[in-house]
């Protein structure tokens, strides 16, 4: 059966004429009659009273006519389903964002995607760590990742999104938080709180290489697995962390955040996906995160949990953008 004798018939049927509905369908009335006679001959039964004036249904006319017009209303709204869907307007994503991405950027990238693409069904996790995430795209657990490189899985597209610059997070009564700047030799027999070694953040190398490089002995009283845990902990007066610059945005009372001079130190903070997986919505939803990363908050001097909301503003050297 062909799609057109449907919608042929649906014409007559609503006009109750076959002259106003091939003015309708655009088409002559004499190859119009002639699609409604072959589908009545091909169902083997009368669907349409013939007068000379007009043209009523029969009583199986009125059933086919109810089931007609469904079948035509789905095979439309297939074809506008597949427009929307080729188009990267309908479709779920699960993505999930590193700790410091989670405070900084999720709140305002949830809105955004909102706003922007109503037809795609997002679910968010935050506080993953790298490898996490990793293994949670591999799986399809999760579509998107905010994750800090680097990233050595060659399946996956990774996409810098900014650096972020690192800072001290100290309790408020600790001696270096009065100082306006701190350097990595400064952290020489301070209590550090870091990122657990066992689940391979990459925060724990970068601050152990930091302190390597500055001649540093670590001296680690806590290891932790979520950054909102690490700050808690400075809060509590147990010790200090070095952490990105976003973390900021995490208000705790009793947290100072000093910038990490000599050397200053960036983190990159990425986008990533499975490079087969990548989709209409997944493109549409990478160029949306790309265009909102804004530069991170800078820190330019001690700056305590209640003195919110720090400026975020692009620092001055472009590397650090």
């Amino acid at each position: 059966m062909d799609l057109r004798h449907l919608r042929y018939f649906v014409a007559v049927a609503e006009e109750r004429h076959f002259g106003r509905a091939a003015a309708r369908l655009h088409m002559a009335q004499p190859p119009l009659s002639q699609a409604i006679r072959q589908l009545e001959a091909e169902l083997g039964v009368e669907l349409l009273h013939r007068t000379t004036r007009r043209v009523d249904l029969t009583t199986a006319g009125a059933a086919y006519l109810d089931r007609a017009s469904a079948i035509l209303a789905s095979v439309d709204d297939a074809a506008h389903e597949a427009r929307r869907v080729a188009a990267g307007a309908v479709g779920h994503l699960a993505i999930g964002c590193v700790g410091s991405a989670t405070y900084s950027l999720l709140p305002a990238l949830s809105r955004r995607l909102a706003a922007e693409l109503p037809g795609i069904d997002f679910s968010f996790r935050g506080e993953m760590l790298v490898p996490d995430q990793v293994e949670a795209l591999r799986a399809g657990v999760i579509d998107i990742a905010l994750l800090r490189p680097p990233v050595a899985d060659h399946s996956l597209t990774v996409l810098t999104l900014r650096r972020d610059r690192l800072v001290l997070a100290v309790p408020v009564d600790h001696p270096l938080a009065s100082a306006r700047q701190v350097r990595a030799a400064d952290l020489g027999g301070a209590d550090l709180i870091i990122h657990s070694a066992d689940r391979r953040s990459v925060m724990h190398d970068v601050v152990f290489g930091l302190l390597r490089d500055a001649g540093v002995e670590p001296r680690v009283r806590h290891e932790v697995g979520e950054t909102s845990t690490l700050i808690t902990l400075v809060a509590g007066g147990l010790g200090v962390a070095v952490v990105p610059a976003p973390v900021t945005a995490l208000a705790l009372e009793g947290v100072v955040y000093l910038p990490l001079v000599r050397p200053v130190t960036t983190v990159e903070l990425a986008v990533a996906y499975r490079t087969d997986s990548f989709a209409p919505h997944l493109e549409r939803t990478v160029a949306a995160i790309r265009t909102m990363a804004c530069p991170p908050v800078r820190v330019t001097g001690a700056a305590r949990s209640h003195d919110r909301p720090l400026e975020a503003r692009p620092p001055a050297d472009p590397d650090h953008a």
